[in-house]
This record gives structure tokens, C-alpha cells and sequence, in this order.
């Protein structure tokens, strides 16, 4: 099986190098490729100085599902893995992808948050950070189809299974994974779980001048939550109740930290807004969405839909061949959040 390895990142440098030492020691025989926003951290010279890196692909969105987009197109194996540049993989992740990948299109593991380097092991976990490793993939049924969710910064693809998704859905900038998996389960494709096939992920410190992450805008979740629900089950009760709920649950916190005076009236108004007007945009965003694509991907806003992700690349494939290194090809286009760094937000 021929791996290609997919790398977003966005200003996480020091994180980045560390993931990519992992899998240079870990993965020998993947193609690696990173999918750079407009860092500005020396993410760029410190990528193209590496030699274990096949190809660098500079985008100017900031948006995850773009990155990994930019990065899967150029992608030559026959097997394509997502890894977030803040994770580290472990001894055994190599062989656990392709012992899932011959039993599913693919294949996901465990994720476990670490504190940052040199913070104290005893410091309190940031608002975003990943819940303890899960012994299996989360799961979830709505309007009757089970649902299988993955890591999205630890999960390998066999390439029909992509092509079949035409991708991620460029409009999200956050859940794109959870759409994702809501499209593979209306597709019927099994979600593979191996424990070996494990991770490590350096959380950021509250005072990271390389980004880190950030809470996801209480307006982008809801906009993220109802467009998925809308676009891939149309307006159901039970969707609507799904939503409803999470809304709910977020205004109770809300209220609870204004209680304690750990937030005031005013930003809890504020946050209101923002929920009501993303759930309003999402919503009919989906509608149209789910209009545009009747089709079992789901996606009118997939790979290809696009021509212009990748305003430069740096391809050593092309130098070993004779060719030189590509340097600005001018494709035109964006990236990585997850420079969001994608918290594939909460919810379905």
C-alpha cells in the first residue's frame, strides 16, 4: 500500500517539526505533504529545509477543509492519511493503518492530549482541548442511520473512499470531519477503529505566539452545526431537535458562568446573537446546499469544485525525476486552519 500523508498546518512551527519528525521515524515509506496558510512564523524555510518533506503546498485561506483539499489533490498514494501538525504519531501507527484499510475505506485511532513542552503536567487543560483517549470512535444515530465519527487529525482514507466524497466540504471552516462522516455513513462505508494506530497531541499554552487554538466562534459552530444537519437530512424533527438541544445546553453554560462572574449579562446577549444568527444562515445554507448536491457525497463544495487552491508548491517528487523543484506555480488558493485549527466543533 502506497501512504501518502497530509500535513495542514498554520503558524505551528515548533509543533510541526515535531510531527513531522514522527513521522519520518514512524512512516519512512509515506509520502509527506504539507499544506501551509499564510503563516508568518518561518513555518515555510523550516518546511522547505527539511528533506524528508516530499511536497510543500502554500495556500491563503485559512480554512482547514481547504488545506486538506489543496493537499489530497496533489497526493499520489493509493492511500491518503490526514495528520494534524500538532500530533504526534506513535511506534505501530504505520502498520495499524494498513491493517484497518484492508478491512474498511478507513480507518481512524485514538488521540491523546499532552501538555505543551516544558509546562507543568498539572496545569489546567485548555476550554478546546481533546477529551481523554477514547477506547472506540464516538457514534451517534440520526433519522435512523448510524453514524461513525473520526479523529480528524489521525485518520487514513483508501483513495476511492475520497474520490467518492469528492473531499471535504469547502465551506465549512469548522466540522468538516463530522460532515464527512455523516456523508460516509449515507454512503454505507464502514469506519474502521485500531487502538495502535495511536497519536499524541501537544496542547498549546495559553500564551503560544505560534496560534495555538482558540474556542471555535459560537456563531461558526451553529452556522457549521445546522448547515451539516440541513444539507445531509433536510428538515427533519429530529435534526431540528438535535440542534435545538445543543443550543440549549451552550445557553445554560452561558448562564451558569455569568452566575459565577466568569462572564457578564451583556456577552451572554452577545453570544445569543451569535448562536441565533449562525443557526439562521446554516440553516438555509444547507437548504441550498442540499439542493445544489443530490448526489449520496453531499458536496458542492468538494475538490471539484475548485482549480485555484495552491498559490505556490514546492514539489521535490518533480526534482528527483530531473524536472527541478517546482517553486510558485500560482494554482490560486487556501488553507489550514486547522489554522482554525479545526476543533471539529461539537455536535453532529
Amino acid at each position: 500500500m502506497d501512504l501518502s500523508v497530509v500535513v495542514p498546518t498554520l503558524n505551528g512551527r515548533d509543533r510541526l517539526a515535531a510531527c513531522l519528525d514522527a513521522l519520518a521515524a514512524e512512516a519512512t515509506d509515506a509520502e509527506v505533504i504539507v499544506v501551509n496558510g499564510p503563516s508568518a512564523d518561518g513555518t515555510t524555510g523550516m518546511v522547505r529545509d527539511r528533506d524528508d518533506v516530499d511536497v510543500l503546498v502554500e495556500i491563503s485561506d485559512r480554512t482547514v477543509n481547504v488545506a486538506r483539499n489543496a493537499g489530497i489533490e496533489v497526493a499520489t498514494g493509493d492511500a491518503v492519511a490526514l495528520v494534524d501538525y500538532d500530533n504526534r504519531i506513535e511506534p505501530g501507527w504505520r502498520d495499524a493503518v494498513a491493517d484497518g484499510l484492508d478491512a474498511a475505506p478507513l480507518v481512524s485511532g485514538p488521540v491523546t492530549p499532552i501538555p505543551p513542552s516544558g509546562a507543568d503536567a498539572g496545569a489546567d487543560r485548555p476550554d478546546d482541548a481533546p477529551a481523554d483517549e477514547p477506547s472506540e470512535p464516538e457514534r451517534n444515530r440520526i433519522a435512523g442511520r448510524e453514524v461513525t465519527y473520526f479523529e480528524s487529525g489521525n485518520v487514513a482514507f483508501r483513495r476511492d473512499a475520497l474520490r467518492d466524497l469528492d473531499g471535504f466540504d469547502e465551506y465549512l471552516r469548522v466540522g468538516g470531519a463530522r460532515d464527512a462522516a455523516h456523508r460516509l455513513a449515507r454512503m454505507d462505508r464502514e469506519v474502521a477503529w485500531r487502538p495502535a494506530m495511536a497519536a499524541e497531541k501537544e496542547l498549546p499554552t495559553p500564551t503560544a505566539a505560534d496560534g495555538g487554538r482558540t474556542a471555535g466562534e459560537w456563531g461558526w459552530k451553529y452556522r457549521g452545526l445546522a448547515y451539516r444537519l440541513l444539507k445531509n437530512y433536510g428538515v427533519r424533527p429530529t435534526a431540528l431537535l438535535r440542534t435545538g438541544s445543543h443550543a440549549i445546553g451552550d445557553a445554560i453554560g452561558a448562564a451558569k458562568d455569568v452566575i459565577r462572574g466568569e462572564s457578564t449579562p451583556s456577552r451572554w446577549a452577545a453570544t445569543g446573537r451569535d448562536v441565533l444568527v449562525g443557526l439562521t444562515g446554516g440553516s438555509s445554507d444547507g437548504f441550498v446546499a442540499r439542493r445544489r448536491d443530490r448526489s449520496p457525497a453531499r458536496n458542492p463544495n468538494g475538490i471539484s469544485t475548485r482549480a485555484d487552491r495552491a498559490v505556490a508548491k514546492y514539489d521535490r517528487r518533480a526534482a528527483a525525476d530531473g524536472d527541478g523543484e517546482s517553486g510558485a506555480d500560482g494554482d490560486g488558493a487556501r488553507e489550514s486552519d486547522d489554522g482554525e485549527r479545526d476543533p471539529e466543533a461539537a455536535g453532529e
